[in-house]
Protein backbone atom coordinates (compact mmCIF):
# COMPACT_ATOMS: atom_id res chain seq x y z
CA UNK A 1 0.00 0.00 0.00
CA UNK A 2 1.51 3.52 -0.83
CA UNK A 3 1.35 6.27 1.34
CA UNK A 4 -1.53 8.38 -0.61
CA UNK A 5 -3.83 4.87 -0.17
CA UNK A 6 -3.95 6.05 3.42
CA UNK A 7 -6.60 8.29 2.41
CA UNK A 8 -8.92 6.37 0.01
CA UNK A 9 -12.06 6.04 1.27
CA UNK A 10 -13.67 7.21 4.44
CA UNK A 11 -12.37 10.12 6.30
CA UNK A 12 -14.30 12.19 9.21
CA UNK A 13 -14.48 15.83 9.36
CA UNK A 14 -15.33 15.62 13.02
CA UNK A 15 -17.11 17.88 15.29
CA UNK A 16 -15.83 19.63 18.20
CA UNK A 17 -18.21 19.36 20.69
CA UNK A 18 -18.71 21.87 23.25
CA UNK A 19 -19.96 22.93 26.72
CA UNK A 20 -22.49 24.38 27.59
CA UNK A 21 -19.96 27.37 29.04
CA UNK A 22 -18.61 27.48 25.62
CA UNK A 23 -15.66 24.94 26.58
CA UNK A 24 -14.07 22.09 24.53
CA UNK A 25 -15.87 19.22 25.58
CA UNK A 26 -13.47 16.95 25.60
CA UNK A 27 -14.88 13.84 27.21
CA UNK A 28 -17.45 14.15 24.02
CA UNK A 29 -14.82 14.41 22.17
CA UNK A 30 -13.02 11.19 22.96
CA UNK A 31 -16.71 9.39 22.75
CA UNK A 32 -17.01 10.68 19.15
CA UNK A 33 -13.71 9.76 17.98
CA UNK A 34 -14.18 5.92 19.34
CA UNK A 35 -17.35 5.70 17.86
CA UNK A 36 -15.89 6.87 14.30
CA UNK A 37 -12.82 4.62 14.47
CA UNK A 38 -14.92 1.73 16.06
CA UNK A 39 -16.82 2.12 12.43
CA UNK A 40 -13.95 1.64 10.41
CA UNK A 41 -13.96 4.78 8.75
CA UNK A 42 -10.13 4.86 6.77
CA UNK A 43 -9.17 8.19 8.35
CA UNK A 44 -9.92 11.09 10.40
CA UNK A 45 -9.97 14.67 10.11
CA UNK A 46 -9.66 16.95 13.24
CA UNK A 47 -9.96 21.37 12.59
CA UNK A 48 -11.95 20.95 9.45
CA UNK A 49 -14.97 22.81 8.73
CA UNK A 50 -17.11 20.85 10.65
CA UNK A 51 -14.72 21.40 13.61
CA UNK A 52 -15.64 24.70 13.74
CA UNK A 53 -12.00 25.58 13.17
CA UNK A 54 -12.88 29.26 12.43
CA UNK A 55 -13.94 30.07 15.88
CA UNK A 56 -11.13 28.25 17.73
CA UNK A 57 -8.04 30.02 18.84
CA UNK A 58 -4.14 28.83 18.27
CA UNK A 59 -4.02 27.28 21.78
CA UNK A 60 -7.18 25.44 21.76
CA UNK A 61 -6.30 23.98 18.39
CA UNK A 62 -3.19 22.92 19.65
CA UNK A 63 -4.86 20.84 22.66
CA UNK A 64 -7.17 19.07 20.01
CA UNK A 65 -4.23 17.99 18.02
CA UNK A 66 -2.54 16.31 20.80
CA UNK A 67 -5.52 15.25 22.40
CA UNK A 68 -6.63 13.65 18.97
CA UNK A 69 -2.85 12.00 18.38
CA UNK A 70 -3.16 10.78 22.21
CA UNK A 71 -6.17 9.08 21.83
CA UNK A 72 -6.27 7.76 18.19
CA UNK A 73 -2.75 5.95 18.96
CA UNK A 74 -1.62 5.52 15.37
CA UNK A 75 -4.90 3.77 15.26
CA UNK A 76 -5.74 4.99 12.30
CA UNK A 77 -4.41 7.90 9.74
CA UNK A 78 -5.19 11.98 11.55
CA UNK A 79 -5.07 14.80 9.02
CA UNK A 80 -5.69 18.16 10.38
CA UNK A 81 -6.71 21.09 9.04
CA UNK A 82 -4.58 24.29 8.74
CA UNK A 83 -5.61 26.95 6.13
CA UNK A 84 -6.40 30.95 6.39
CA UNK A 85 -6.72 33.91 4.39
CA UNK A 86 -3.46 34.96 5.00
CA UNK A 87 -0.36 32.54 3.07
CA UNK A 88 2.22 33.78 5.81
CA UNK A 89 -0.31 32.78 8.63
CA UNK A 90 -0.66 29.66 7.22
CA UNK A 91 2.72 28.93 6.67
CA UNK A 92 3.45 30.12 10.42
CA UNK A 93 0.35 27.63 11.50
CA UNK A 94 2.40 24.39 9.83
CA UNK A 95 5.11 24.74 11.61
CA UNK A 96 3.19 24.29 14.92
CA UNK A 97 1.56 21.10 13.12
CA UNK A 98 3.33 17.77 14.77
CA UNK A 99 5.44 15.83 12.52
CA UNK A 100 4.42 12.98 15.00
CA UNK A 101 0.94 11.35 15.20
CA UNK A 102 -0.30 13.69 12.22
CA UNK A 103 0.06 12.35 8.84
CA UNK A 104 -1.56 14.78 6.16
CA UNK A 105 -2.55 18.01 6.11
CA UNK A 106 -6.23 19.51 4.76
CA UNK A 107 -5.87 23.30 3.56
CA UNK A 108 -8.67 25.17 2.50
CA UNK A 109 -8.56 27.76 -0.70
CA UNK A 110 -8.38 31.64 0.58
CA UNK A 111 -11.40 32.62 1.43
CA UNK A 112 -12.98 35.92 1.27
CA UNK A 113 -9.94 37.69 -0.36
CA UNK A 114 -11.18 35.84 -3.55
CA UNK A 115 -7.88 35.52 -5.57
CA UNK A 116 -6.79 34.69 -9.18
CA UNK A 117 -5.87 30.99 -10.25
CA UNK A 118 -2.04 31.63 -10.01
CA UNK A 119 -2.61 33.68 -6.55
CA UNK A 120 -4.60 30.42 -5.71
CA UNK A 121 -1.41 28.51 -7.14
CA UNK A 122 1.23 30.69 -5.35
CA UNK A 123 -0.68 29.99 -2.15
CA UNK A 124 -0.65 26.10 -2.27
CA UNK A 125 2.81 26.43 -3.30
CA UNK A 126 3.99 27.84 -0.08
CA UNK A 127 1.48 25.50 1.90
CA UNK A 128 3.44 22.39 0.01
CA UNK A 129 7.10 24.01 0.24
CA UNK A 130 6.42 25.37 4.16
CA UNK A 131 5.52 21.39 5.65
CA UNK A 132 6.80 18.24 4.37
CA UNK A 133 3.76 16.18 5.12
CA UNK A 134 1.40 15.01 2.95
CA UNK A 135 -1.24 18.17 1.63
CA UNK A 136 -5.04 17.50 0.63
CA UNK A 137 -5.92 20.69 -0.90
CA UNK A 138 -9.63 21.69 -0.16
CA UNK A 139 -11.92 23.17 -2.88
CA UNK A 140 -15.12 24.92 -1.93
CA UNK A 141 -16.34 27.63 -3.43
CA UNK A 142 -19.47 27.71 -1.75
CA UNK A 143 -17.49 29.02 1.53
CA UNK A 144 -14.52 30.54 0.02
CA UNK A 145 -15.83 32.97 -2.60
CA UNK A 146 -12.90 31.05 -5.48
CA UNK A 147 -13.07 28.31 -7.01
CA UNK A 148 -9.57 26.55 -7.61
CA UNK A 149 -10.19 25.32 -11.16
CA UNK A 150 -9.23 22.06 -12.65
CA UNK A 151 -6.23 23.30 -14.78
CA UNK A 152 -4.95 25.14 -11.45
CA UNK A 153 -5.50 21.99 -9.27
CA UNK A 154 -3.35 20.12 -11.82
CA UNK A 155 -0.78 22.14 -11.75
CA UNK A 156 -0.18 21.99 -8.32
CA UNK A 157 -0.63 18.38 -8.63
CA UNK A 158 1.77 17.63 -11.34
CA UNK A 159 4.49 20.50 -9.44
CA UNK A 160 4.61 19.23 -5.55
CA UNK A 161 4.75 15.65 -4.80
CA UNK A 162 3.35 16.34 -1.21
CA UNK A 163 0.00 17.49 -2.74
CA UNK A 164 -1.69 13.97 -2.67
CA UNK A 165 -5.18 15.42 -3.39
CA UNK A 166 -7.78 17.22 -3.72
CA UNK A 167 -10.92 17.19 -1.59
CA UNK A 168 -13.66 18.46 -4.18
CA UNK A 169 -16.92 20.42 -3.02
CA UNK A 170 -17.46 22.29 -5.64
CA UNK A 171 -20.36 20.41 -6.95
CA UNK A 172 -19.05 20.73 -10.58
CA UNK A 173 -18.95 17.75 -12.04
CA UNK A 174 -17.60 18.59 -15.13
CA UNK A 175 -14.33 19.95 -13.53
CA UNK A 176 -14.27 16.94 -11.38
CA UNK A 177 -14.20 14.82 -13.97
CA UNK A 178 -11.35 16.72 -15.33
CA UNK A 179 -9.13 16.46 -12.92
CA UNK A 180 -9.97 12.81 -12.66
CA UNK A 181 -9.41 11.74 -15.91
CA UNK A 182 -5.94 14.24 -16.60
CA UNK A 183 -3.92 13.65 -13.22
CA UNK A 184 -0.54 12.18 -12.15
CA UNK A 185 -0.86 8.96 -10.96
CA UNK A 186 -1.35 8.32 -7.01
CA UNK A 187 -3.08 11.50 -6.93
CA UNK A 188 -6.22 11.44 -5.07
CA UNK A 189 -9.41 12.94 -5.78
CA UNK A 190 -11.96 13.18 -2.74
CA UNK A 191 -15.69 13.73 -2.38
CA UNK A 192 -16.63 17.09 0.05
CA UNK A 193 -20.56 15.76 -0.47
CA UNK A 194 -21.57 13.31 1.45
CA UNK A 195 -24.53 13.17 -1.03
CA UNK A 196 -22.21 12.78 -4.39
CA UNK A 197 -19.78 10.89 -3.00
CA UNK A 198 -21.60 7.45 -4.85
CA UNK A 199 -21.57 9.50 -8.29
CA UNK A 200 -18.20 10.36 -8.05
CA UNK A 201 -16.83 7.39 -7.04
CA UNK A 202 -18.39 5.82 -9.53
CA UNK A 203 -16.77 8.06 -12.15
CA UNK A 204 -13.10 7.21 -10.72
CA UNK A 205 -13.13 9.34 -7.57
CA UNK A 206 -11.16 7.83 -4.13
CA UNK A 207 -13.35 8.18 -1.50
CA UNK A 208 -14.71 11.46 0.44
CA UNK A 209 -13.93 13.76 3.58
CA UNK A 210 -17.45 13.02 5.22
CA UNK A 211 -19.93 14.86 8.02
CA UNK A 212 -22.68 12.31 7.98
CA UNK A 213 -19.84 10.17 9.32
CA UNK A 214 -19.74 11.33 12.40
CA UNK A 215 -23.23 9.94 12.98
CA UNK A 216 -23.35 6.42 11.11
CA UNK A 217 -19.55 6.01 10.29
CA UNK A 218 -19.98 2.21 9.18
CA UNK A 219 -22.86 2.30 6.95
CA UNK A 220 -21.22 5.54 5.41
CA UNK A 221 -17.77 3.85 4.83
CA UNK A 222 -19.38 0.51 4.19
CA UNK A 223 -20.94 2.69 1.49
CA UNK A 224 -17.74 3.97 -0.03
CA UNK A 225 -15.83 0.77 -0.02
CA UNK A 226 -18.93 -0.68 -1.96
CA UNK A 227 -18.22 1.66 -4.79
CA UNK A 228 -14.81 1.56 -4.88
CA UNK A 229 -15.12 -2.45 -5.30
CA UNK A 230 -17.78 -1.70 -8.04
CA UNK A 231 -20.64 -3.30 -5.81
CA UNK A 232 -22.90 -0.66 -7.17
CA UNK A 233 -25.88 -2.76 -6.07
CA UNK A 234 -25.31 -3.01 -2.50
CA UNK A 235 -23.70 0.46 -2.40
CA UNK A 236 -26.98 1.98 -3.83
CA UNK A 237 -28.93 0.30 -1.00
CA UNK A 238 -27.05 2.03 1.63
CA UNK A 239 -26.96 5.51 -0.17
CA UNK A 240 -30.69 5.45 -0.41
CA UNK A 241 -30.65 4.47 3.24
CA UNK A 242 -28.97 7.46 4.43
CA UNK A 243 -29.58 10.01 1.43
CA UNK A 244 -32.97 11.67 3.07
CA UNK A 245 -30.90 12.19 6.40
CA UNK A 246 -28.14 13.76 4.40
CA UNK A 247 -30.51 16.44 3.44
CA UNK A 248 -31.57 16.88 6.73
CA UNK A 249 -28.02 17.46 8.22
CA UNK A 250 -27.52 20.43 5.89
CA UNK A 251 -30.77 21.87 5.72
CA UNK A 252 -30.00 24.99 8.14
CA UNK A 253 -25.72 24.19 7.47
CA UNK A 254 -23.13 22.38 8.69
CA UNK A 255 -22.02 21.34 11.54
CA UNK A 256 -25.51 22.82 13.01
CA UNK A 257 -27.13 19.73 11.54
CA UNK A 258 -24.82 16.65 12.69
CA UNK A 259 -24.43 18.45 15.83
CA UNK A 260 -28.03 17.77 16.62
CA UNK A 261 -28.10 14.44 15.00
CA UNK A 262 -25.18 13.61 17.57
CA UNK A 263 -27.22 14.62 20.48
CA UNK A 264 -29.93 12.78 19.81
CA UNK A 265 -27.47 9.69 19.70
CA UNK A 266 -26.08 10.69 22.92
CA UNK A 267 -22.63 11.47 21.92
CA UNK A 268 -22.42 15.32 22.18
CA UNK A 269 -24.54 17.72 23.51
CA UNK A 270 -25.96 20.47 20.59
CA UNK A 271 -23.80 23.35 21.47
CA UNK A 272 -22.18 25.55 18.49
CA UNK A 273 -19.89 28.32 18.36
CA UNK A 274 -21.38 31.71 17.17
CA UNK A 275 -22.00 33.45 14.85
CA UNK A 276 -23.10 29.79 14.01
CA UNK A 277 -26.44 28.47 15.92
CA UNK A 278 -28.77 25.60 16.00
CA UNK A 279 -31.30 24.10 13.67
CA UNK A 280 -34.50 25.20 13.50
CA UNK A 281 -37.24 23.29 15.77
CA UNK A 282 -38.84 21.62 12.33
CA UNK A 283 -35.26 20.71 11.32
CA UNK A 284 -34.48 19.27 14.82
CA UNK A 285 -37.79 17.15 15.19
CA UNK A 286 -36.80 15.86 10.93
CA UNK A 287 -33.39 14.61 12.00
CA UNK A 288 -34.67 13.14 15.15
CA UNK A 289 -37.21 10.77 13.44
CA UNK A 290 -34.53 9.94 10.71
CA UNK A 291 -32.13 8.77 13.59
CA UNK A 292 -35.07 6.45 15.15
CA UNK A 293 -35.87 5.68 11.60
CA UNK A 294 -32.30 4.55 10.66
CA UNK A 295 -31.62 3.25 13.97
Amino acid sequence: MGKNDLFRGTGVAIVTPFTSSGHIDFSSYDNILNHIIVGEVEFVVVLGTTGEAATLSTEEKSELVNFSIQKIADRIPLVVGVGGNSTADVVRALSLVPQTGVDAVLSVSPYYNKPQQEGIYQHFKAVAEGTSLPVIIYNVPGRTGSNISAGTCLRLAGDYPNIIGVKEASGNFDQIGAIINNRPEGFLVLSGDDGLTLPLISAGADGVISVVANVYPREFSNMVRHSIAGNFENARKLHYKLLDFIHALFADGSPAGVKAALEVKNLCANYLRLPLVGVNESTYLKIKSLVELIG
